[in-house]
């Protein structure tokens, strides 16, 4: 397609055509020296769950008389169907952040059974590895509780053994003047 025929099919062409007519290819790819490279003085953060980490985002608190609670950043949430078991970690807004299920092919041709207690067992070190890829090392669950024995309980421990704290910290509130105790901010690194 020549470069008349673009402009008639798309007029925002024109405007990559432009630039690219105006960029100086004679010019070789020479190290820049340091003197030249300016350092921006201003940081953008564009993690959306680093003030969740620091501990200073707003966490809903829910009512008093709702029975699991929502006093949570991100929540594991473990369902189990008919035929098929899937865990979500759930932020508070109401979005999946991440997923996974037994009822993926890449986790379903792995197993034999895909309820039974070995696919609980692969579906927790699934999840985990997702969470620690995403950057999630602790999040609420509503089976701290359970019988170890059991295929909740299992999950859970190796949940727990993969890396992934089962519960969130207190959230920080900075102190008034007239308290008596000042906490420690999540942020400063103390040395021991």
């Amino acid at each position: 397609m020549s470069i008349l025929n673009i402009r008639q099919v798309c007029p925002l062409a024109r405007i990559g055509l432009q630039r690219i007519a105006t960029v100086d290819f004679s010019t070789t790819s020479a190290p820049v020296p340091k003197e030249k490279v300016e350092i921006s003085q201003v940081v953008h953060n564009r993690n959306p769950r680093n003030l969740e980490r620091l501990r200073i985002a707003w966490k809903p608190q829910g009512y008093h008389l709702e029975a699991p609670g929502r006093s949570y950043w991100h929540k594991l949430v473990l369902t189990s169907s008919s035929r098929f078991i899937s865990a979500k970690v759930v932020h508070f807004t109401g979005k999946v952040v991440v997923e996974a299920s037994t009822n993926e092919w890449c986790i379903k041709k792995h197993l034999y059974n895909t309820k039974d207690v070995s696919a609980y067992q692969n579906l927790a070190k699934v999840i985990a590895r997702r969470c620690l890829e995403f950057g999630l090392i602790e999040m609420e669950s509503d089976f701290k509780d359970v019988d170890p024995e059991t295929k909740v309980g299992k999950f859970a421990k190796i949940i727990e053994e993969e890396g992934i704290t089962l519960s969130e910290p207190k959230r920080y509130l900075p102190a008034y003047p007239f308290h008596q105790t000042r906490p420690e901010k999540p942020w400063a690194v103390t040395e021991d």
